[in-house]
């Protein structure tokens, strides 16, 4: 079955300011937020889409407030229920390009079934997860996605929650799109958010952000520009993965696990490290690029593996999406079905005038 883009697309030639609204950002000086609305405003005029046909999608938290500062339609939702709300948008209206924005914790705690149903039924949608590792607008309490161990507002003695890896949990759910990008990094979070929105599907692209006010430098350990080139890794489609300041590095597999290895030693040659295929069905490799550089499994939270955390489109691959086989289905209801529209239903049986 071949892939249909409902999306109408233009020859206008839009500009970033043609995106951006007249309202006043409303975040804290530092938040990573103004980064990611950046990128996002410099992907749109990459698309081609009709301004007309672009929704803004958001729950609640500080960056569900984008819909505000992006010139399009958009729907300010209720906490974690922006997948549903858009589910609906795309459903009601193929043609509409509909963007989902959520923070890790209104993405995967309140809205975590939303969000995997989305995810597993393929639904054309384009996710952003925002990912401080904190509820930021509430003051602080810990998250899904918060460190074991940390703590917060709720955790006076330290989290003992096990946290989320949004790319396992996107992979476990039958995920077709998963990219993920660092606040710091714009130019990177613009070419993933674009290679999401020209995927026909549910693509998720998770950003790695800064809340400077309740966990502050959450994410230093790999965006400090000191340790970046050697704690990352920006993979790309068909290339050896390569990292470090002068691409010295790169990652093998050896026998049932990845591990990062230095070119030169003991022989290794570039021959020796692994080529990125985002575009694999079986999502095992992908899953182990997604959990890289978080702690090793069955070795505790403190030992970490002496991996990268990979960066990039990390997964994607073709699946008719669910839009498409719904409009399908109805098309051939309307045709050859029974009942064509609702007032055949409602006529049909017994009825009576009053």
């Amino acid at each position: 079955m071949t892939e249909k883009h409902f999306v109408p697309k233009t020859d206008a030639e839009y500009t970033k300011q043609d995106f951006t609204s007249d309202q006043m950002v409303k975040w804290c000086p530092g938040c990573g937020d103004h980064a990611i609305l950046s990128a996002l405003l410099n992907a749109f005029p990459k698309l081609h889409d009709r301004k007309e046909n672009i929704c803004m999608v958001s729950g609640i938290g500080c960056s569900s407030r984008i819909p505000y500062y992006v010139d399009t339609y958009g729907f300010h939702g209720i906490h974690g229920r922006a997948c549903a709300i858009a589910t609906g948008l795309k459903l009601a209206n193929p043609a509409l390009s509909v963007w989902v924005n959520m923070g890790d914790g209104d993405s995967m705690a309140i809205g975590g079934n939303h969000l995997i149903h989305a995810i597993r039924r393929n639904q054309d949608l384009n996710i952003t997860i925002f990912n401080n590792e904190i509820y930021g607008l509430t003051k602080g309490q810990y998250s899904p996605t918060t460190k074991f161990g940390q703590v917060t507002k709720t955790s006076p003695y330290g989290t003992i929650d096990y946290p989320f890896n949004p790319g396992e949990l996107v992979m476990g759910s039958q995920g077709t799109f998963f990219a993920r990008s660092l606040d710091v990094m714009p130019p990177l979070t613009t070419e993933v958010m674009t290679r999401a929105a020209e995927h026909d599907g549910a693509s998720v692209v998770e950003v790695l952000q800064n809340c400077v006010i309740f966990n502050d430098k959450t994410h230093q350990a790999i965006t400090d520009r000191a340790v970046r080139d050697d704690r990352t890794i920006v993979l790309e489609h068909g290339k050896p993965m390569l990292f470090g300041k002068n691409k010295e590095k790169g990652i093998r597999f050896n026998g049932r696990q990845l591990e990062a290895v230095l070119i030169g030693e003991n022989g290794i040659t570039v021959d020796d490290i692994l080529v990125h295929h985002e575009d694999t069905e079986d999502n095992g490799i992908h899953m182990m690029l997604a959990r890289m550089g978080g702690p090793v499994p069955g070795q505790g939270n403190e030992a970490s593996a002496p991996l990268p955390v990979a960066l990039g489109v990390i997964r994607n691959v073709k699946k008719v999406s669910y839009t498409q086989l719904y409009e399908e289905q109805m098309e051939e209801q309307m045709e050859h079905g029974k009942y064509r529209c609702m007032d055949d239903l409602l006529n049909s049986g017994d009825t009576w005038e009053v």
